[in-house]
């Protein structure tokens, strides 16, 4: 693992949001909105940009944690903005807080924790899982 980065280091991602980003389920559409699991998923890219830089090439990053506090709506259509910051980094974790925002508005704001494993590892923890 490479220590490229410390607390208070930023990357940006931009995210349009599509239909498919919707608040949809196997019921159908509940809300033409970003949803709050697309943005979890769009969050943690947004710290996984840190973890590509980082990471050898024998290694991959795992996703331990995301949260998300949805504070306000994002249509299809608008451009979200996530800046993640570095919080910690700590052995082979890495820390950062995000803020979705679109326009002048927060739409949503949370953590996500991510690890660096050696691809080995990670292949051995998912040949463990019973099927």
């Amino acid at each position: 693992m490479k220590l490229l980065f410390k607390e208070g280091d930023i990357k940006i991602f931009t995210r349009k949001v599509t239909e498919a980003d919707t608040a949809t389920f196997d019921s159908g559409q509940v809300h033409p909105v970003y949803a709050t699991f697309a943005i979890a998923r769009d969050a943690e890219w947004a710290c996984r940009l840190f973890v590509l830089e980082m990471k050898e090439d024998d290694e991959e990053g795992i996703g331990t944690f995301v949260s998300v506090n949805h504070t306000s709506p994002a249509l299809v259509g608008e451009e979200v903005v996530f800046e993640a910051v570095v919080t910690k980094i700590e052995k082979n974790e890495i820390v950062c807080s995000y803020t979705a925002t679109c326009g002048n508005r927060i739409i949503a704001n949370g953590d996500n924790k991510q690890k660096i494993l050696k691809k080995t590892r990670v292949e051995q923890i998912f040949s463990e899982i019973e099927k």
